[in-house]
């Protein structure tokens, strides 16, 4: 059986890939910056004999494994940027790059796809088409998906699907979680500024005081969620800067607020904008004030193909087990550039665990002491690996 033969090629090369990902974890570099990371992954997808594209996206990497028989493309996706933090985890591996952080698990991901081209190289004759591994460059900020496909990363072959994962702390180590439909929000930004008229505070009748219209918007913002939005959906609308004033005896004349909206699908984030600039228009004109208002939209919502999110599941239980493949329950708000690849082509995005009480790898995601079982290092390998020829197999 070939998935038997991809779960011993896995085990074979996990010393490796503890390695590869020891190496990057303490070299961490920021979005567009990737320089170390993107020539350690170039030179070993040369080593393996793929097709090597470099420089995609300032710094994106991109192996083609052609098969020997035509086919279709998958594409299977990492991210290879850091977080801009101090690491605080006590370990022979820890960052050397002072204020760096790989606290999102990003070297965990460029290794597991490593792993399953060193697994996939050994089996190129029996490929029906091609596989890419696709290393990104800036997935916490600035949108290192986007950059690429539009260089052409989707392209020569054409990708028919892409696969991605996420280490996730809060899934026991060794399962995967596979979560259908909707999985992660659009993390989008605004920016209001209320303008109005400033003076004396021993004065307020002459003025046009832009903090308390500020309070009422920032207060009739949150009726959106409460009485527009169907309580079966999830959106979450957070004001998280609101800036005024300048001494205790002068009324502003402006007020800046900040904040982000989170959305699960495409519909929601197109109303979003539209229902708070008609409570900010309402309120602002109506005390005398005027506005500028800017909607900012970052990631689209990750959003699985279901057929794909069944292909997943299945190689996840032929490589761990029925019982290492979990459901998930309920969507995450947090946002996810995999998103940009599932608006051009049918995509799956699922998370793979790390959560391990008794080697205290309990942290979430974005904490300093942040860390991951490397156990699953191989094993996600592997489970990517197998759903790459179930789909191109079938």
């Amino acid at each position: 059986m070939l998935e038997q033969k991809i779960i011993e090629k896995s085990k074979e090369i996990q010393d490796e890939l503890v390695a590869i990902r020891r190496d990057i974890h303490s070299n961490p570099e920021v979005g567009l910056k990737e320089k170390r990371t993107s020539e350690l992954v170039a030179k070993k997808l040369e080593e393996l004999g793929l097709e090597v594209q470099t420089n995609i996206g300032i710094t994106g990497v991109i192996g083609i494994l052609r098969g020997k028989n035509p086919g279709k493309t998958v594409l299977l996706r990492a991210d290879m940027d850091c977080l801009e933090m101090e690491e605080l985890n006590d370990v022979q591996y820890k960052s050397k790059n002072k204020g760096l952080m790989h606290a999102c698990g990003h070297d965990a991901h460029t290794t597991w796809v490593l792993g399953a081209a060193m697994i996939l190289s050994q089996f190129k004759d029996e490929i029906n088409g091609n596989i890419k591994f696709l290393f990104q460059p800036a997935e916490e900020t600035l949108g290192g998906a986007d950059r690429m496909i539009k260089q052409g990363a989707l392209e020569n072959p054409a990708v028919d699907t892409a696969i991605g994962a996420h280490v996730w702390p809060i899934v026991e180590s060794g399962k995967i979680g596979i979560k259908y439909d909707s999985m992660m929000a659009a993390p989008d930004m605004f920016k209001l500024t209320i303008y109005a008229k400033g003076g004396h505070a021993a004065e307020p009748h002459n003025c046009t005081d832009p903090i308390s219209i500020g309070c009422q918007v920032y207060t009739a913002l949150q009726t959106i969620v409460s009485r527009k939005v169907n309580p079966i959906d999830s959106v979450v609308l957070s004001v998280t800067m609101f800036n005024a004033g300048s001494a205790h005896n002068i009324i502003a004349d402006r007020v800046e607020m900040v904040g982000s909206v989170r959305t699960l699908t495409n519909e929601m984030r197109e109303k979003m904008p539209k229902w708070m600039e008609q409570i900010i228009k309402g309120i602002t004109e109506a005390n005398g004030g005027t506005y500028k208002f800017e909607y900012i939209p970052y990631y689209p919502p990750v959003i699985n193909n279901n057929d794909m999110v069944k292909l997943v599941k299945e190689a996840g239980q032929k490589i761990l087990g029925t019982d290492n493949v979990v459901e998930l329950a309920v969507p995450t708000m947090g946002g996810e550039d995999f998103s940009y690849f599932q608006q051009k082509v049918p995509g799956v995005f699922f998370v793979v665990g790390t959560y391990n009480e008794e080697k205290g790898l309990v942290n979430p995601l974005h904490n300093p002491k942040f860390n991951i079982d490397e156990d699953i290092l191989h094993k996600a390998a592997a489970v990517l690996a197998e759903a790459a020829m179930l789909y191109l197999n079938k």
